[in-house]
């Protein structure tokens, strides 16, 4: 059968379309969304300059795909192929045919941490780099009542009047951070128009008529709908005071009156003090997304 890969910097309708059924196909058989939110939007909205993607044929049919994205650290992707072509060679073809086209500087996320991910990665030169821990928590279990610092108030978002204060202290939170506090007031609009989006869910800090924290909570929908900790940001000149625990506080128990069940959240396994937060708080690991690189 005759395998190529093509390597493109837009897909028309008909290859996004492709692309987000060979998706589908790929979460309900590993059970874990084979892309990131970042790679989704870009296939439903259009991607940004210079991002690229990569359609694996095998035959006339679309059996693998690839985004990457650059970064001031070097090109990050994801890779995926569709269960009925996997075990014969496709993904080191379509991971060897994206390192042809990055100059062989690449970080790759496997999200799950799959085996057969680890052993691809290993043939290829490839080392363990970073861990994404997922964690969860009952919301059965109690929330305690958050405690603001003195001065702090919390409100919901205002869409439309708010971008421009969330995007400063984002940034200023996220300084760090270069995949999150690098988001563009696009990046934060594109999410406005997601269905899940919900500004009542989403909560702003402000102290002295300045915005300097935030919780922004998501619900997953589904046969049973999941809550999320979706980003929590701390302004560093809040660090210390108790806001990310009363912020992290105020969404667990709006998620809790919308009558989940369950809630979730990404943490990096190096945040140590996060990871202690929200174990305090009652979440448990459950799963883990891990970075490649080369």
């Amino acid at each position: 059968m005759n395998v190529r890969v093509e390597y493109q910097r837009r897909l028309d309708d008909a290859e996004v379309a492709g692309v987000l059924t060979l998706v589908e196909a790929a979460g309900e058989a590993d059970g874990v969304h084979p892309l990131n939110e970042q790679a989704m939007l870009q296939l439903r909205y259009g991607g940004d300059e210079p991002s690229r993607a990569a359609l694996l044929f095998a035959g006339d049919t679309l059996a693998g795909y690839a985004h990457v994205d650059p970064s001031d650290e070097g090109p990050v992707g994801e890779l995926v192929v569709h269960p009925g072509f996997r075990g014969s060679g496709h993904g080191g073809t379509l991971l060897r045919a994206v390192l042809e086209h990055t100059g062989g500087r690449l970080r790759v996320w496997a999200h799950g941490d799959h085996p057969a991910a680890a052993r691809l990665a290993a043939a290829n030169g490839f080392t363990r780099a970073r861990s994404l821990w997922r964690m969860r928590r009952p919301l059965s279990l109690p929330v305690p009542a958050p405690v603001l610092p003195e001065g702090v108030r919390l409100r919901a978002f205002v869409p439309g009047a708010d971008e421009e204060a969330w995007i400063a202290v984002n940034a200023r939170a996220f300084a760090h951070h270069p995949e999150q506090g690098a988001w563009t007031i696009e990046d934060l609009k594109r999410r406005e128009q997601e269905p899940w989006f919900d500004p009542e869910g989403f909560f702003l800090a402000d102290s002295g008529g300045v915005t300097v924290g935030f919780h922004w909570t998501k619900v997953h929908q589904g046969d049973e709908p999941v809550g999320e900790v979706y980003i929590v940001g701390v302004d560093p000149g809040q660090q210390g005071t108790g806001l990310g625990k009363a912020l992290t506080l105020a969404g667990l128990a709006h998620l809790r009156e919308r009558g989940l069940a369950h809630v979730i959240l990404y943490v990096d396994e190096a945040n140590t003090a996060a990871v202690r937060l929200y174990e305090g708080l009652g979440f448990t690991h459950f799963d883990t997304d891990v970075m490649y690189s080369r």
